[in-house]
């Protein structure tokens, strides 16, 4: 698995840019990526995207970072030897729905499934299974797991703000293995115990 995080302008891959990506190699941990860039000429910015992400607009348009297509090229190339570059993460629709526009942008080839493994899902499953009913946003009526819900439900702190996208890289990656396989996987998280495991 290829777990990734993206930050971004806003939330729409037709009219956002990508401002910073996270990645970690899910079989080899140690193995990470992360890089930022400034947005493409045209990109729209949504000042809520800025509040969560940290970044200022003079910083995501600052001419001596990287474009977004030589960031999302550097990204593809690091992710070649891969043997498993299914994309995973924390509603992960969105990250590689951003890589591909970006990709198309840039006329850069796009070998990515379209298929994808989501945090959300696994948790919610998770919940399932353990006959606990997850937790529903009573006003949208809709499923209310985002990232602070299920680390915490996997035994770990919410997510630092402003959020990174290496750090939410590897927080999708931990509850990956927690919601899989009940282990822990990386050392930044080894002081919290996983509670739906007996110790």
């Amino acid at each position: 698995m290829l777990v990734i995080d993206i930050e971004g302008s806003g939330t729409d891959y037709r009219k956002h840019s990508i401002v910073s990506l996270g990645a970690v190699d899910f079989e080899h941990p140690e193995r990470r990526f992360y890089g930022e860039c400034r947005i493409w000429e045209g990109a729209h910015i949504m000042e809520e995207a800025l509040e969560v992400n940290g970044f200022t607009e003079a910083q995501i348009t600052d001419p001596t970072k990287m474009s977004e297509a030589e960031l999302v090229q550097q990204f593809v190339e690091w992710s070649q030897h891969l043997g498993d570059r299914t994309l995973t993460g924390q509603n992960v629709s969105y990250d590689r729905d951003m890589l591909r526009a970006a990709a198309d942008r840039a006329d850069l080839p796009w070998d990515f499934a379209h298929r994808t493994l989501d945090t959300h899902t696994m948790c919610w499953m998770h919940m399932i299974a353990r006959g606990l009913p997850p937790p529903i946003d009573e006003q949208h009526r809709r499923s209310s797991l985002n990232l602070d819900a299920v680390l915490n439900y996997c035994g770990i702190p919410a997510e630092p703000e402003p959020h990174n996208a290496l750090t939410g890289a590897l927080c999708h990656a931990e509850v990956t293995s927690r919601l899989l396989y009940g282990r822990p996987l990386l050392p930044e998280f080894s002081a919290f115990p996983i509670p739906f495991v007996a110790s």
